[in-house]
């Protein structure tokens, strides 16, 4: 689990940091959230579906076929995909709100990318020799800042969406190497019925509101489930490619695991 601090001159000025080499960090998010302003980009490579969280809808990147599974980072750590949503690009640094309302920048202290003493090689100061916040890091929160920004406007887009009855289950039913079919759900999607027989007054009211390229990335994007079930069978297959350890234990089980995906 993350361990985030707030980044201050009083406990990080004598340390440095180094960037995340990869995005093994992630290699168990089953989905990451996303927000409008990048889903334009996102659709056209990576599945977007709806969580529903804390009661209101948010959009989210499909990237497991299972709970606990990423098919987007590669052994290596490498994103497999032409597009890494926001929430990861800013990584090992989050915002957070304090008791006051004021949002600060903060640093995972678990990520091990933390290093005692003045930066070096690849590693970068927090603060320079007056305590003021290095240039990169001003570009990081300015750009975590941005993602926050677009949060809003984004949960007033699927707000829209389900006041005008367009959010349906999306049960996604996977089909394993021994043919049987299980159905993952806790998933949702833009209904195309309800879209079609929508009245004029209520599309208009939805086109206005700005909900109309959700709503269109979103189908769109569906397409791509295609690909994560390319990927999840390349990994099955790699996998028996590798000796069985001396147990004989290498349990693939967990890519034709039915049931529900939690969302946390």
């Amino acid at each position: 689990m993350p361990d985030f601090h707030v980044i201050t001159p009083a406990d990080h000025a004598d340390k440095s940091w180094r960037p995340s080499p990869g995005y093994g960090f992630a290699a168990r998010d089953t989905i990451a959230a996303l927000v409008m302003q990048e889903i334009p980009r996102a659709c056209l490579c990576l599945p977007v579906a709806f969580a529903l969280t804390d009661d209101h809808y948010m959009p989210v990147a499909v990237q497991g076929l299972a709970q606990g599974q990423n098919l987007l980072v590669g052994a290596d750590g490498r994103w497999l995909a032409d597009y890494i949503p926001a929430v990861y690009r800013g990584y090992p640094f989050a915002l957070a709100r304090t008791n006051d309302d004021q949002t600060v920048l903060c640093f995972d202290h678990d990520s091990g990318l933390l290093q005692a003493g003045a930066a070096q090689g690849d590693s970068q100061p927090f603060f320079d020799a007056q305590n003021q916040p290095v240039e990169r890091l001003r570009q990081i929160l300015q750009f975590l800042s941005q993602v926050q920004a677009n949060l809003p406007a984004t949960q007033a887009l699927c707000a829209a969406l389900r006041q005008h009855d367009l959010i349906e289950p999306w049960a996604i039913n996977i089909q394993g190497e021994d043919g049987q079919t299980t159905t993952l759900q806790g998933l949702f999607r833009v209904s195309e019925t309800a879209l079609n027989t929508l009245p004029a007054d209520a599309f208009q009211a939805l086109r206005e509101s700005g909900a109309l390229p959700l709503v269109y990335c979103q189908l769109l994007s569906m397409q791509h489930l295609q690909r994560l079930g390319a990927l999840a069978r390349a990994q099955a297959a790699r996998a028996e490619a590798l000796p069985q350890s001396p147990a004989g234990d290498l349990d693939l089980e967990f890519l034709n695991s039915g049931g529900t995906i939690k969302f946390h």
